[in-house]
């Protein structure tokens, strides 16, 4: 048991409620999968590629900008969006290095020591 984490969160871990929050709505899945590596959507195409309004899209769009799952760059009056590849990465290396070290350590069977 580590009762030290019923205090607080190992560091890193601030992120994780965020990032899985706002990947667990279908409609922020899919903004996220639009994008092509390197690729940048300003808000009025992606918006067009949904039949939920444009309001509704500008809240989706918070939700993964605030998740750091998106950077957001204003030009003129349109807002550009890209994913936010190296965030997404060090989550989810923080996620696996943790189900990494909570995993018992394999045995190696009787039958393949014989």
């Amino acid at each position: 048991m580590k009762p030290e984490y019923a205090n607080h969160l190992p560091d890193g871990w601030d992120r994780f409620s965020r990032f899985f929050f706002a990947l667990g709505d279908t409609t922020r899945q899919q903004i996220l999968l639009l994008f092509d590596p390197g690729e940048e959507i300003c808000v009025n195409e992606i918006a067009r590629l949904f039949k939920i309004s444009r309001p509704a899209i500008s809240h989706h769009l918070k939700i993964l900008r605030n998740a750091e799952l998106l950077i957001s760059e204003k030009r003129g009056k349109e807002v550009y969006y890209r994913v936010n590849h190296d965030h997404c990465a060090e989550v989810m290396r923080i996620v696996r290095e943790f189900i990494m070290n909570q995993s018992p350590p394999t045995r190696l069977s009787v039958s393949a020591n014989r």
